[in-house]
């Protein structure tokens, strides 16, 4: 990975939009900094598009849409996204996503893991989700390590869901779909862009695991410094071209000062 000092002007000047992760991304130690949220201002304020896409629950992206300078959000790992048109807020579900009983068949896989793995703890933030399963492994103490957080995965793909490891949660649900495939239904939706296209004028700028999809996706995508550890111990399985120096909130906020200072030349 590049310093972020590395990103080109003459790519910044092209980019129309930015894509972030929320959890150690935009927070840091768990809140959002003023930093950070100033710097979701300022990337509105120089007219890009701005979209976080999280693992966080549907009940957060009505807020975070409706509230947050944002032009919409993705959660729950790409089950859904939220955006306002008019002043009325709008709901697009992926077309991959589980039927009705998902949170029926996910209650099984919490009983085993709960049952199976010694320590772990449903995340404060389920009940207001719609399509997934959160698992706390290191939200709130104790910090149950990235190897407790491997074995809850495994627990969700051998029963048959899919899942992902963030830097708080490991995340399972049944469907097809992850933070990119919706990233590109609300690219079309919202702006009638293919994604696939144009994803040299986007960046996305994330921390974990989870995150791996988009890294891969975007060409100019950067991570902040707290990455460091799930690539060092080989977590994640494909890593941006730039890294900021400072971690969280603080690192995005350098990341999106180097952008607007290019695109200033």
């Amino acid at each position: 990975m590049l310093p972020a000092e590395k990103f080109p002007a003459e790519v910044a000047r092209t980019i129309a939009g930015v894509f972030m992760d929320i959890d150690d991304t935009l927070t840091s130690e768990g809140k959002l900094t003023a930093t950070a949220y100033t710097a979701l201002w300022r990337l509105k304020a120089e007219g890009l598009r701005v979209v976080p896409v999280t693992g966080r629950p549907a009940g957060w992206c009505d807020l975070i849409a409706r509230q947050w300078p944002v032009d919409g959000v993705v959660g729950e790992n790409g089950a859904l996204a939220f955006y306002e048109v008019d002043g009325r807020l709008q709901r697009i579900e992926h077309p991959e996503v589980a039927g009705t009983d998902a949170q029926e068949r996910l209650a099984k896989v919490r009983d085993r893991i709960l049952a199976e793995v010694p320590g772990t703890r449903v995340a404060k933030d389920q009940p207001y989700r719609l399509y997934d399963l959160a698992v706390d492994f290191c939200e709130e103490p104790p910090d149950l390590g990235l190897e407790t957080a491997e074995v809850i995965h495994g627990i969700f793909t051998r029963m048959g869901a899919c899942a992902k490891i963030s830097s708080i949660h490991v995340n399972g649900w049944f469907g097809d779909y992850d933070k990119l495939s919706m990233v590109k239904i609300l690219a079309e939706r919202l702006w009638q862009v293919d994604i696939a296209d144009a994803r040299d004028t986007y960046v996305f700028c994330g921390d974990s695991p989870n995150d791996a999809p988009m890294f891969e996706f975007f060409p100019h995508a950067c991570a902040v410094a707290n990455i460091k550890p799930f690539v060092e111990q080989n977590k994640i399985s494909h890593t941006p071209r730039y890294i900021t120096k400072a971690p969280g909130g603080e690192g995005f906020a350098e990341w999106v000062d180097i952008l607007l200072r290019r695109r200033a030349g």
